[in-house]
């Protein structure tokens, strides 16, 4: 097999791809979605993360801090009082500076610094003002900062904010639109209007074909996650490990959505047989937005092994190290589906030949 063809039909699909209205709908639905989500629930149109802090010592911290874009900072009396905005959610999160702290910070000794959460905030605001505080400190003593961080979390910890709840929805449907149903709608579309016959006439083979067309459903199934996923600040702290997610994940749909297309007989097949396993494939989503519900079932489903480490990594700060066994699983998964495909595409080969 060679690459080189496989690449140049991924380049052909790119190429002619805007001129289908499926390509249209695979690349605007999930980045339309993005935005709604955003702008009902938090992300894009999301006010600056509010940042409090109770400055008993004139600080050059706070003055750094007041001058800071892209933050709402405000000044309070008292750590009372800063619990009590915290906990009501009027701030996102808020630290007390001690008397004395700027001097403790340049001598090298340990303050404490009590940096207070809320369970309510979003986990973007979260990632924010903890690296601009520290961020902050550092301007202080002109290196990694020598301070004892007491964190306290206030609210409800569990809390989820809703549009980080509904994120696993825009990751799926960036994902399987673009990596499961793009490569089985376009090997279909060949397979009816008989283009594929001409191309394999050259000597491209079926299987180059597929993955060619594979190439390009994983690249724009990693594109639209990523895309998606900034458009709701929510690459988390983690980026690299959230796309290897999505690429595993990508790979995964990618072969499913080329089997099915090398089956189906017509259009109408291929929109019933995406209904009637869309349910089972978005199991993961459900149970992450009702996470009361027994999180087991959602196990069954092959996305889980993508999606619930994209969700916890993205916006629960978790870290690949916690998912090596989902990894592993989307990765067995990903193999075991090569050989299926490779079947699959000799037995459409076959029948092209008969059918010439």
């Amino acid at each position: 097999m060679s690459f080189g063809r496989a690449w140049k039909i991924a380049a052909r699909e790119l190429r002619l791809g805007p001129r289908s209205p499926v390509f249209i709908w695979v690349l605007l639905l999930p980045l339309a979605m993005s935005f709604l989500i955003s702008a009902v629930f938090g992300g894009l149109l999301d006010p600056d993360p509010r940042l409090g802090i109770v400055d008993l010592g004139s600080s050059e911290v706070t003055v750094a801090a007041r001058e800071l874009e892209g933050i709402s900072v405000s000044l309070v009396s008292d750590a009372e009082t800063l619990r009590d905005q915290v906990e009501a959610h009027d701030l996102d999160a808020g630290f007390v500076l001690a008397a004395g702290f700027d001097e403790a910070v340049r001598s090298g000794d340990e303050p404490e610094l009590d940096f207070y959460i809320s369970g309510e905030s979003l986990a973007s605001s979260r990632a924010i003002l903890a690296v601009t505080t520290t961020d902050l400190v550092r301007g202080v003593g002109g290196q990694d900062p020598p301070v004892s961080v007491a964190v306290t979390p206030i609210g409800d910890e569990d809390f989820v904010p809703i549009g980080d709840r509904l994120l696993p929805i825009v990751v799926y449907y960036a994902v399987v639109m673009a990596a499961l149903f793009l490569p089985a709608s376009s090997i279909l579309d060949e397979r009816e209007k008989h283009t594929l016959d001409a191309v394999l006439v050259t000597p491209t083979t079926m299987r180059e074909v597929l993955v060619g067309k594979g190439i390009l459903g994983v690249l724009m199934g990693v594109a639209l996650g990523v895309v998606s996923l900034a458009l709701n600040q929510a690459m988390g702290e983690r980026p690299l490990e959230v796309v290897l997610f999505l690429l595993v994940g990508s790979i995964m749909m990618a072969e499913l959505g080329l089997i099915l297309g090398s089956l189906v007989k017509d259009a109408n097949s291929l929109y019933t047989a995406i209904k009637a396993g869309g349910v089972f494939i978005a199991l993961p989503v459900i149970f992450i937005i009702w996470p009361t519900l027994p999180q087991w079932i959602s196990k069954l489903a092959p996305t889980y092994y993508f999606l619930q480490p994209v969700y916890d990594i993205a916006v629960n700060g978790m870290a690949l190290s916690d998912f090596w066994l989902e990894f592993a699983v989307a990765c067995l998964i990903s193999l075991a589906l090569a050989p299926i495909l490779l079947a699959v595409g000799r037995r459409a080969e076959i029948h092209l030949a008969w059918a010439a």
